[in-house]
């Protein structure tokens, strides 16, 4: 049976089913890839820190990691880069993460429940499309962490090359430090130039 919203998170949407939580990270950046996680876990999963990511702070985030990946029935995260982005868009961008991270799952879950409220359909699994949720249920709270905090190592990785755009702090989303960064020193190979983002 499904269950009822009560403000705090769900640790299931049906129990009778595997569910997967799917969610990404990065849609409204600037540069750097679109990341997605799809997360399986126990049905009794349960950790006080667990919410939607943006609602935690980084090391919030850090700390749930690894208790997510270790205790997870199945996990995989999967990025597509903004070359990618650039030429199908980002909608669909996401899309091909989260079904691109559904094809490495180990384990095939019967139910996939999206962050959101649009999904392309993956093969022949029902899917449901949740507004807002990564602070309802704990897979998709889950999946949240984990697409946050793979892309958000991978923009450090990339500051070391572009330390101008100060990638370690806004992660590649459009703060005014790195508009006025855009400005002076222009784009590089990393930016999502479909974004249009001297324009902006």
């Amino acid at each position: 049976m499904k269950n009822i919203f009560l403000g705090v998170l769900l640790p299931f949407y049906h129990n009778k089913f595997i569910e997967a939580g799917i969610d990404e990270a990065g849609r409204g950046c600037f540069a750097g890839p679109v990341y997605a996680a799809s997360v399986i876990l126990p049905k009794d999963f349960y950790h006080p820190l667990l919410n939607d990511s943006k609602k935690l702070t980084a090391e919030q985030r850090e700390i749930l990691r690894p208790e997510i990946e270790k205790s997870a029935t199945a996990f995989a995260v999967c990025n597509v880069s903004n070359g990618e982005i650039d030429r199908i868009n980002i909608l669909q961008a996401s899309f091909k993460a989260m079904h691109n991270a559904l094809n490495k799952m180990k384990i095939k879950p019967d139910i996939l429940l999206i962050d959101g409220n649009r999904f392309k359909k993956y093969k022949n699994i029902p899917h449901h499309c949740i507004v807002k949720g990564d602070g309802i249920y704990t897979s998709i709270a889950a999946a949240s962490v984990l697409a946050k905090t793979y892309r958000d190592a991978h923009m450090q990785r990339l500051h070391q090359k572009f330390d101008v755009y100060a990638w370690d702090a806004n992660k590649g989303y459009g703060t005014l430090e790195h508009r006025e960064a855009i400005k002076v020193h222009g784009t590089c190979r990393y930016h999502r130039h479909s974004f249009k983002i001297l324009e902006q």
